[in-house]
């Protein structure tokens, strides 16, 4: 499967595997943006990022994840500065990318309020390309700012906000509390002048405006932001004693009286058209405004009709951006490396020529697979009408892709007439083991395992992640340099520092960067994350396809690490099954396709599972049947622990930690306490996520399949092969509306 896969194309599996990448790369991606000050995407891929998170969501909605993107708004604060809980959380936008978006926007809002064809206005402003600020006003007094952070609790920066012209230190005539919203932002004349003095000084430049604001405001030496030429743009308000106006265009224009900088090209729009034109009346202003923009946003004027319209998650309803199209650039493309990942995979990544692309200088692109550098997609379809890419070649890049930006197109024009096809690699270049690519996969993968330094590291890395065992003091840069230093080569080791290293402690506080109390509070660290609960622990294993939710839905069927590690024991025979399962009926498919007949699917798997242990049978079954786990992901698990080596590995770790079993749910009066359930069709009154949470938290199993074992289908309208499979086995169906009266909330 490629990053561009086609949605409707892609198995469970496949789909699971897809919002795993994109929740870890917009992860990434907030953090960097919000945390970092250093965005490692442009806003255009990570709103294509997010727009592919949320199809897949819409197409697999039994398969969204508990972290998923479209329910996260900015990232966690800082370390550094003291926490502000935002009495109104300040959510992110939803995106438009096109008139027709704009035209959806405005019916979906019709629709809401039952509007019809009735006079309805907006107003549309730019988008300032800075850093959200939340300032608070008691009886006219600036007594805090605070940064947006994840939404719900931010930075507390007043200091530092204080020392922005722009911001009103008091304001006459304001209500008793006010709390305006804005954007902090550096002007081009300003962002270059900043930066030729750094350069003079030897300091640290910005890559562009955003970050340049972004670092000055979130400084802890609020001198340093006073040095800095930071400004603000007033465009909405939180918590308020009294309303300031009926109207968002009224308020903007009161927030201006009291002294607040507000943007001149907002403007007043009747309709969509009026909102479409003066997009483009921007668009067309950009490159002379002086400051980043990176769209327009619209908002429903009547105060009133935004109330009534409220929120989802992470987004106002009553709201959207304009977004303007992505930056495009070309450079030289000098070489194409490859990086081994945590699981084995063998990534293509060019090296460019350095080239500022949407304000930001890029010097590396992804090249996704081997497929992709010749010219095909997944299903060997042409892509950039079949050109290949080679080391020489003139290539447009774009700020997308995993992480680092993504190659477009070729022109063959100026190619080198010494550029030769790019052979990519059957050997791993890490550890020189076989590098394979299994049929139906798009990656090739280093089958080196626990000898590849590059797995190693990056399981590591995994395995001190945030949503893993994140061990204070112990991230990815210390991972590497203790792996370098070879004091750990997998995860039991970091539970083992203190005992093997008598001196551990003398040699740590020693090096660069340590000290004592570093030393000891790393080491306590550790201490802590023994007690462990079971899903972070499985999660944390780096076990391919299996990522938090499948962790969760795994440690919540079974409890106990035990009772997994029997089941999937067991359940090795049926795994073997499998595999030969799928080869002999991919085997039938060729022979028949071969011979012009149709391929004898049913009976050549049956074949295969004749001999099978009916415990082998029962457990295989067991681990299937939980809702979200597919023969994939129980494939991975089989696998892994069938391996020695790792089996071996994962012991050394398990002995050395306490894991916490699952908290099973208080289902005392519970009618379904026990039951195993199955949900298909279409949910109305609940998401598919939501009637599993709820089960679950009664007591029952949810499984997405229907057997024997099943006690209750719950269908919805659209349910096909599941419920008649349950009318063929006697099992008791229920609509939607009997499951709700039978779990009480009816």
């Amino acid at each position: 499967m490629t990053q561009d896969t086609e949605i409707s194309t892609l198995s469970a599996e496949q789909a699971r595997d897809e919002l795993e990448r994109l929740a870890r790369l917009l992860a990434s991606a907030n953090t960097a943006y919000h945390t970092d000050d250093a965005p490692e995407i442009s806003d255009a891929e990570y709103d294509r990022l997010k727009r592919r998170n949320a199809a897949i969501e819409d197409a697999f909605p039994n398969l969204k994840r508990a972290d998923s993107p479209s329910d996260q708004v900015g990232a966690k604060p800082a370390d550094g500065f003291a926490k502000v809980t935002h009495a109104l959380r300040m959510l992110s936008l939803g995106n438009a990318f096109d008139d027709a978006d704009v035209l959806a926007f405005d019916a979906s809002i019709r629709k809401y309020l039952g509007l019809g064809q009735d006079a309805l206005s907006y107003t549309a402003e730019p988008k300032i390309d800075g850093l959200s600020l939340s300032l608070r006003y008691e009886k006219g007094r600036l007594v805090q700012a605070a940064t947006r952070g994840d939404g719900a609790v931010g930075e507390n920066v007043t200091a530092n906000a204080r020392n922005i012209a722009d911001i009103p230190a008091s304001i006459d005539d304001a209500p008793e509390l006010l709390e305006v919203r804005g954007e902090v932002y550096m002007s081009h004349p300003d962002f270059e002048a900043l930066n030729a003095r750094q350069s003079e000084m030897d300091a640290k430049t910005f890559a562009n405006p955003r970050n340049a604001a972004a670092g000055s405001l979130r400084q802890l030496d609020a001198r340093i932001t006073a040095a800095r030429p930071l400004r603000f743009f007033a465009y909405a308000w939180g918590a308020v004693s009294e309303p300031l106006a009926e109207t968002q265009m009224a308020a903007i224009e009161c927030l201006g009286t009291m002294g607040f900088t507000v943007n001149p090209l907002t403007r007043l729009c009747r309709d969509p058209g009026d909102m479409i034109a003066h997009y483009h009346e921007i668009e067309m202003q950009r490159a002379t405004l002086g400051y980043d923009i990176d769209g327009v946003v619209y908002k429903v004027d009547d105060l009133a009709f935004q109330a009534r319209l409220g929120f989802r998650s992470t987004t106002p309803r009553w709201a959207i951006a304009h977004k303007f199209p992505a930056e495009l650039a070309w450079t030289r493309l000098e070489a194409i490396d490859i990086q081994v990942g945590r699981t084995g995979a063998l990534s293509p990544v060019a090296r460019l020529t350095p080239v500022t692309v949407g304000g930001v200088v890029v010097s590396n692109a992804t090249l996704h697979n081997e497929d992709y550098i010749a010219g095909r997609d997944a299903r060997g379809g042409e892509i950039r009408g079949g050109k290949d890419i080679r080391a020489g070649d003139w290539v447009q890049v774009y700020r997308a892709g995993d992480v680092i930006p993504k190659v477009a197109d070729v022109d063959l024009s100026k190619r080198p007439e010494s550029a030769a096809r790019y052979a990519f690699p059957d050997t791993c270049p890490e550890c020189g083991s076989a590098a394979i690519r299994e049929e139906g996969d798009a990656v090739r993968r280093c089958t080196g395992g626990l000898i590849c330094p590059a797995q190693a590291v990056e399981k590591l890395k995994h395995f001190v992640s945030r949503a893993a065992f994140d061990i204070e003091g112990l991230g990815a840069k210390q991972v590497e340099q203790f792996h370098t230093d070879g004091w750990i080569s997998e995860p039991a080791d970091i539970f083992t520092l203190r005992d093997r290293y008598g001196e551990g402690l003398q040699q740590l506080k020693n090096r660069e960067g340590w000290g004592e109390k570093s030393a000891e509070n790393l080491f306590e660290a550790i201490e802590d994350k023994r007690r462990i609960p079971l899903k972070r622990l499985i999660f944390a294993l780096g076990i391919r396809h299996v990522g938090e939710v499948a962790a969760a839905d795994l440690a919540r069927h079974f409890g106990t690490w035990d009772a997994l590690g029997q089941t999937i024991d067991a359940a090795a025979g049926a795994a073997a099954c499998h595999l030969r399962a799928d080869q002999a009926e991919a085997e039938e498919r060729r022979a028949a396709e071969a011979e012009g007949r149709r391929a004898r699917i049913k009976s050549t798997r049956d074949a295969a599972w004749q001999d099978l242990d009916p415990a082998a049978h029962a457990a295989w079954s067991d681990l299937i049947g939980i809702d979200g786990i597919g023969a994939t992901v129980a494939v991975a698990l089989v696998t892994t622990f069938q391996q020695e080596a790792e089996r071996a590995s994962i012991n050394r770790l398990t002995d050395r930690l306490d894991i916490q079993p699952e908290d099973q749910p208080q289902t005392a009066d519970s009618a379904v306490a026990g039951k195993t359930v199955v949900f298909t069709g279409t949910l109305e009154k609940m998401t598919r996520a939501e009637a599993k949470a709820r089960a679950e938290a009664l007591g029952a199993k949810v499984s997405g399949s229907v057997s024997a074992k099943t006690d209750l289908l719950v269908a919805g309208p659209g349910a096909g092969s599941k419920a008649k499979k349950a009318q063929e086995l006697g099992i008791e169906m229920l609509d939607e509306d009997g499951w709700l009266d039978l779990i009480g909330e009816a």
